[in-house]
C-alpha cells in the first residue's frame, strides 16, 4: 500500500541490489585480511597525501604511488604514462568548439605478457582529487581483472563494478566528491560554465558504496562526513539510514572469502 509519509530510499531497488551484490562478489574474492584488517578510509588530507612539489611527471608519480600504497597494491607492477590531454574548445573571443569529446581520465591495459599500463590525462594535475579517483578506478580495474568470475550481471557491468571496487578499496570519499564537477571558465572574451564528472556512477550511487564500506568496516560516519561535499553529505546520511533499515550488512558479513 502506498504510504505518502514513507521515507524515500536513496537508490532504486535494482541499483541498491546491484551494489550489494558487487560488494558480495568483492568480499568473496578480495575480502580476506586485505579488506577486513588492512583497508581503511582514505581522506583528502596532507597526512594521507604528503605530496612534494615537483615536475608534473613527479607529482603524478607521487600520487600514483601513494594511491597504490593505500590500496595495498604497492607491489603490483604497473607502468604509469601520461596520455593525450583534452582538446582546446575555447579558440578565441566568443568562439567555442562544440561536441568535442574530452580525452579519457585514465586507461588500464594489459598486454599478452601481462605487462600492465595505467595512463592518465595530464589535465588531472589541476584537480588532485579527480587524479586520485582516476588512479583508484584504474587500480580497481587491475584488481578485478584477476577475479575468477565476472561481476554481477557479467563483464558488461565491469566499469560500474570497478567504480564500486574503488570504494571497496577505501577511496569512496574521493569517488563520491568527484562524481560531479561544476566550474566556471573564462578568458579572451569567453566565459561560461562547464560540468564534468569522473567515473560511471552518480554521486548518490557512489555515496551508497561509501556507506557500505563504512558500515562493513565499523567506521563512524563522522570520519567521512567532514570531508564530503554538501550533496554527498546528504546522500551519505540517507544511504546509511537505508542500510540500517535493512539486513544488507548482516548478510554481507556472512560472506566467506574463497581461497
Amino acid at each position: 500500500m502506498w504510504n505518502p509519509f514513507r521515507r524515500r530510499r536513496l537508490l532504486s531497488d535494482e541499483d541498491e541490489h546491484f551494489q550489494i551484490e558487487c560488494f558480495r562478489w568483492l568480499l568473496r574474492h578480495f575480502g580476506g585480511s586485505d579488506f577486513h584488517d588492512d583497508a581503511r578510509l582514505v581522506l583528502p588530507t596532507a597526512a594521507d597525501f604528503p605530496i612534494e612539489r615537483g615536475s608534473d611527471e613527479s607529482v603524478a608519480r607521487q600520487y600514483f604511488d601513494r594511491v597504490r600504497e593505500l590500496a595495498g597494491m604497492d607491489e603490483w607492477e604497473a607502468e604509469l604514462v601520461a596520455h593525450e590531454t583534452d582538446p582546446q574548445i575555447h579558440l578565441g573571443e566568443l568562439l567555442i568548439v562544440q561536441d568535442v569529446e574530452p580525452a579519457p581520465l585514465g586507461r588500464f591495459s594489459a598486454d599478452t605478457s601481462d605487462q600492465v599500463t595505467i595512463s592518465y590525462n595530464p589535465a588531472l594535475l589541476r584537480d588532485p582529487a579527480l587524479l586520485v579517483s582516476t588512479f583508484a578506478h584504474e587500480l580497481a580495474h587491475y584488481l578485478t581483472a584477476n577475479a575468477p568470475e565476472p561481476p554481477p550481471g557479467g563483464w558488461d557491468n565491469w566499469e560500474f563494478a570497478t567504480d564500486i571496487t574503488a570504494s571497496f578499496m577505501g577511496f569512496g570519499v574521493f569517488m563520491a566528491n568527484t562524481a560531479f564537477r561544476f566550474r566556471q571558465y573564462g578568458g579572451a572574451g569567453v566565459a561560461g560554465w562547464q560540468t564534468s564528472g569522473g567515473g560511471y556512477l552518480s554521486q548518490a550511487e557512489h555515496s551508497f558504496a561509501l556507506a557500505l564500506f563504512l558500515r562493513l568496516k565499523d567506521i563512524p560516519a563522522s570520519a567521512a562526513l567532514p570531508h564530503c561535499d554538501p550533496n554527498v553529505r546528504g546522500f551519505l546520511k540517507r544511504a546509511l539510514a537505508d542500510l540500517d533499515d535493512s539486513d544488507a550488512i548482516a548478510s554481507l558479513r556472512q560472506v566467506v572469502p574463497v581461497d
